[in-house]
């Protein structure tokens, strides 16, 4: 049982995958029979259902081209708009998978219809439009930033020498400026817009406006790229070195948040949290609920990438051990943080996100959380989207197919 591994000390690692190039494939450690053409065929199927797939399946849909060619969306299937953070995740599965033609489409679409072209929101995206590319609102929100940049840095080191809005280094950084320097570019907050990492603590905001940036969601915060950004960024105007290192402190903030924000008994975390770790219970969101599934996520593919955060291990072990007194085929999806559910129904994307949390313990720790993975079908229906995104993910990472390219 995962609640008697609670003693085990956590994995020493000397090294995290991006410096030593191997990336742990949790599926073959759990099956070592399992064959590469196996894990190939699940992958493909997952991009069969989703970007190919018939009505009841797909998630990209074509669009209208643009002078800069093809376009694309991901359609959120059960509230029929399009937001940044699956257009984001659509373009990070494309780069991973190696298919181009969407990747572009994608970012096609979301330049052109996403991006703040002038005012003060300038180089920020709408995190909500309408499928046909008319803004359904005016609010950035940070997720959406943080995956489009990255996923353009791999898609720079995978397909170089890309001219226009696919000069996509060019395109990464610019989003970096933004994000670091949304104030100084407009001589102060204006229009309540503000940086997306807060100065005080170095902590990604929830929202870049008003009262929504003096709080943060703990699943927005990702270590594992902060860490690439703290190697690739060129700087704004000039300051290569000072956003570099500003990047290391945002990675080292982010993992303090984990450790702040994660209940020391069960390691939940809460939707949205204070800039010191406690629960920020506006609108409901003080609870485990489905932003905080990726939680779990964050904190351990950056201990997996990097090594550098061995207190992951026992939040994650804490975590899958609280999900498997509730029962390995039944726990639900939401909760108090002290490990009370909120609701009988459950999430395919735990499922999944439950098994990417696997990464940061020792080989078959997360064992039965990685079958309940394998044997989960691509989603169908009308609420495909967001579990389908993050099945998809979850299989690349457990797979070890999702890299820092």
């Amino acid at each position: 049982m995962l609640c008697a591994l609670l003693a085990v000390a956590p994995p020493a690692l000397a090294r995290g995958a991006v410096a030593s190039g191997r990336y742990r494939d949790l599926f073959r450690e759990w099956r070592p029979s399992l064959t590469t053409r196996e894990e190939d065929i699940k992958i493909d199927a997952y991009w069969q259902s989703l970007f190919e797939g018939d009505a009841d399946h797909r998630v990209y849909h074509a669009a209208a081209a643009t002078a800069d060619g093809p376009s694309g969306y991901i359609l959120d299937t059960g509230n029929n708009d399009v937001r940044s953070e699956g257009m984001s995740y659509g373009m990070m599965i494309a780069v991973q998978t190696g298919h181009k033609a969407a990747f572009d489409a994608l970012w096609n679409w979301a330049a052109t219809h996403m991006r703040y072209a002038s005012g003060p929101r300038a180089g920020y995206f709408r995190w909500q439009c309408d499928p046909h590319g008319c803004p359904r609102d005016t609010t950035p929100a940070s997720d959406g930033e943080e995956y489009f940049a990255t996923a353009l840095f791999f898609a720079a080191h995978r397909w170089p020498h890309g001219q226009g809005i696919y000069n996509y280094a060019t395109q990464a950084n610019a989003i970096l400026d933004t994000m670091l320097h949304k104030q100084a570019m407009n001589g102060g907050v204006v229009d309540g817009v503000t940086d997306m990492i807060d100065a005080g603590t170095d902590q990604i905001v929830f929202v870049p406006l008003g009262a929504a940036a003096r709080f943060t969601d703990p699943s927005y915060h990702l270590p594992a790229f902060y860490r690439l950004w703290a190697r690739w960024a060129t700087g704004w105007h000039g300051q290569r070195r000072a956003d570099r290192r500003r990047w290391r402190r945002v990675a080292a903030a982010s993992r303090r948040l984990f450790s702040r924000s994660a209940d020391p008994v069960t390691a939940l975390t809460p939707d949205y949290a204070r800039f010191d770790g406690t629960a920020e219970p506006r609108d409901g969101h003080g609870t485990f609920g489905f932003d905080a599934f990726r939680s779990a996520v964050n904190w351990s593919v950056d201990q997996a990438w990097w090594g550098e955060a061995p207190a992951a291990a026992n939040r994650s072990r804490r975590l899958l051990a609280l999900f498997a007194r509730q029962g390995i085929d039944r726990y639900p999806a939401t909760y108090r943080l002290d490990g009370t559910p909120l609701s009988p129904d459950r999430s395919p994307g735990l499922i999944a996100c439950n098994a990417v949390a696997a990464l940061a313990l020792d080989r078959g720790e997360g064992a039965p959380f990685v079958a309940r993975l394998w044997v989960l079908p691509p989603p169908s229906g009308r609420f495909r989207y967001y579990d389908g995104m993050l099945q998809f993910m979850a299989v690349l990472h457990v797979s070890g197919r999702f890299r820092a390219w």
